[in-house]
């Protein structure tokens, strides 16, 4: 199969979002959240995450992760993650109970694409604010692909729709051939990664083959003249003008995340960091970064 017609796939059967001039939404990608460890990449932007997200919850944006959010290639349970960043999945249960959670899976956790894998490993939580076993979300289901549509409009409005995937489908290496990739991630390049040594299959990690995955997720959005939004290579993209591909960066940046706000029908490239009042003291602020670009 080509990446092509793994990125056709990803949209074959995809859910269908409402996308109008009262939605919010958020497009998070690449959190590699893990279990606390020095491998850990999400630990050093926690706060700031967790800071983003109650914002997003308070300010009644739908939640949408495009894949990766999980690090289930270095490591193996997903309940030890939930432990570890059970503030998280506290606050991604609020979001679920109301009906603004959506989560994609991509190659680092494209184990959830089975199932059953939910009710397995997603059904119940430690809440620390009750300090009792909690349910969290067993019946999410993890999908490949969303579309965000205007969905049938009148005659003389062009229909406008957003086709949001990770991305990983533009390599064979992190999508046919993932279960290798994965062997290499947690035996080889994982150990390695502790000594200083980076991965050189990675997308987020080698610029050559992050151009090239780039190039290739962006020729198939023109040829399909579709508006794609993915993750994957944790460089953000939002043009200034019109343009077929768009990504979200990650949370994994050295000093901030990033993430993509859909409001009043327009995107706006976003990140949060640490900075400081003019009296010294810290906080986290949100600096748009590009944007907005009208959908219409």
């Amino acid at each position: 199969m080509s990446a092509y017609s793994r990125l056709d796939h990803a949209f074959l059967n995809a859910p269908l979002l409402p996308l109008t001039n009262r939605s919010r939404y958020v497009l998070v990608s690449d959190c590699h959240r893990g279990i606390g460890t020095s491998s850990d990449n999400f630990l050093k932007n926690q706060h700031l995450y967790f800071a983003a997200l109650e914002h997003y919850y308070r300010q009644g944006f739908t939640y949408i992760e495009l894949g990766d959010g999980d690090e289930l290639w270095e490591n193996r349970n997903m309940k030890n993650i939930i432990d570890v960043h059970s503030n998280v999945f506290w606050l991604f249960k609020l979001f679920y109970q109301e009906n603004r959670l959506y989560l994609l899976y991509g190659n680092h956790d494209i184990v959830k694409r089975k199932k059953n894998y939910p009710a397995k490993s997603c059904s119940t939580f430690f809440c620390t604010q009750s300090q009792q076993m909690q349910p969290l979300f067993p019946d999410l289901t993890f999908h490949e692909g969303i579309i965000l549509t205007t969905g049938t409009p009148p005659a003389h409005t062009p229909r406008v729709s957003l086709y949001l995937t990770h991305g990983h489908q533009a390599s064979l290496l992190n999508s046919t051939l993932w279960p290798i990739s994965r062997f290499l991630v947690r035996y080889v390049w994982n150990p390695l990664e502790n000594l200083g040594v980076l991965d050189p299959t990675s997308a987020a990690k080698n610029y050559r083959i992050k151009n090239k995955c780039e190039i290739l997720l962006n020729r198939w959005a023109q040829e399909k003249h579709r508006i794609l939004i993915t993750g994957h290579t944790h460089r953000p993209v939002l043009p200034d003008g019109p343009a077929h591909y768009y990504n979200t960066g990650s949370c994994v940046h050295p000093r901030c995340i990033t993430c993509i706000e859909i409001e009043r029908m327009a995107m706006t490239l976003v990140k949060w960091s640490m900075t400081t009042r003019a009296d010294s003291t810290l906080y986290v602020a949100r600096e748009v970064i590009s944007g907005p670009v009208s959908l219409l």
